[in-house]
């Protein structure tokens, strides 16, 4: 099956290189992400649960009544799952979904390290992240200094730990430049597993992509993220890594036109097919607030039933998920957009 995303043939080829170049590296102005469904305004809840309108609990706080995690409450202010609320003293207990988690894809360029502080003052990949009102993003996994290529965020503790650990066995694909072409006893070695000073190491696959002179690139795949783990790898058997680019974490493509810097949102469609792809279970993708870019139901039934031998959903996630959320913010702006004024008639 065709795969959209960034493909090693776009590497060898030098494509990668032509359309991916950012062209500033300045550090980008910080977004910050919107609030999600899952964090309802306060006065809106206590309305819900009964206690008045929402004009009456607006001034409940205004009052002093209201207590949120032992705090005065402020009008306006959001509550989200977990928070303790008191109302004139008395605890009030209302049931607000644990939201969904968030996840972002960097597209990491070499010189970056993966860590929030750095004794060398060295640039790091959490100052491009968009701020997030609430916790913070963790890495999953990590890419060298000079590696580059897909790097995934989540805000969930918990999802992260999941996507890195082993026995998921979650494939890592990357197109690695070598000083030097592979013999085929080289070849069934790192296919075989070689010995590292933290045991052994192999490769799921491994396939030749062509070169010139003696740099040589090769697609390969492993399951694990041991530090530097590729790179050893190659080391082992005689040759250095020139460059590493990562192009795929699980079923996590690097998507086609984002730049080397830059960052994207999953929707909630990708969020949930890369948390069930692991095997992690299911994630609501309506609780995410984003609108999914899928027809609507009757559209879908009726497609189906003129034409029963459809193509089957993509295996892969992120293949055309830019292009899809800027057709839909597109589309979005040019709704939102005002009608011109008509011009009067003497």
């Amino acid at each position: 099956m065709t795969k959209p995303g960034i493909q090693f043939d776009d590497i060898v080829t030098g494509v990668y290189d032509t359309q991916v170049v950012s062209a500033a590296q300045d550090d980008p102005a910080k977004r910050v992400l919107s609030a999600q469904p899952d964090t309802p305004k306060l006065h809106k809840v206590l309305a819900q649960s009964g206690l008045g309108s929402r004009l009456d609990m607006e001034q409940l706080i205004a009052d002093g009544k209201v207590l949120v995690n032992d705090e005065p409450a402020h009008v306006g202010q959001r509550i989200q799952y977990g928070d303790r609320i008191k109302v004139n003293g008395k605890p009030l207990f209302v049931r607000i979904e644990p939201p969904p988690p968030r996840i972002i894809a960097y597209h990491k360029p070499a010189g970056e390290i993966v860590s929030r502080d750095d004794p060398q003052s060295r640039p790091t990949v959490f100052r491009k992240l968009p701020r997030l009102q609430t916790g913070k993003w963790q890495s999953v996994g990590r890419l060298d200094l000079n590696t580059e290529g897909l790097l995934l965020f989540t805000n969930s503790g918990e999802l992260a730990n999941k996507l890195m650990h082993p026995r998921f066995g979650l494939e890592r694909e990357y197109a690695v430049r070598v000083l030097g072409h592979l013999s085929n006893i080289e070849k069934a070695k790192l296919l075989e597993g070689v010995q590292l000073e933290d045991g052994e190491a192999k490769f799921g696959s491994l396939e030749e992509g062509g070169g010139e002179g003696a740099n040589c690139w090769y697609r390969v795949t492993i399951q694990e993220g041991r530090n530097r783990e590729v790179r050893r790898m190659f080391e082992a058997v005689g040759h250095a890594v020139s460059r590493l680019i990562r192009i795929r974490y699980g079923k996590m493509l690097l998507p086609r036109g984002l730049k080397r810097g830059e960052c994207m949102e999953l929707d909630g469609a990708d969020t949930e097919q890369l948390i069930r792809s692991a095997g992690l279970g299911r994630v609501s993708a309506k609780s995410t607030g984003v609108r999914q870019s899928t027809p609507a139901p009757s559209t879908a039934r009726k497609s189906r039933s003129a034409n029963p031998l459809a193509a089957p959903k993509p295996d892969f996630i992120g293949a055309d998920s830019l292009s899809r959320q800027r057709r839909d913010q597109k589309s979005k702006a040019s709704r939102t957009k005002a009608l011109p004024r008509r011009a009067k008639i003497s």
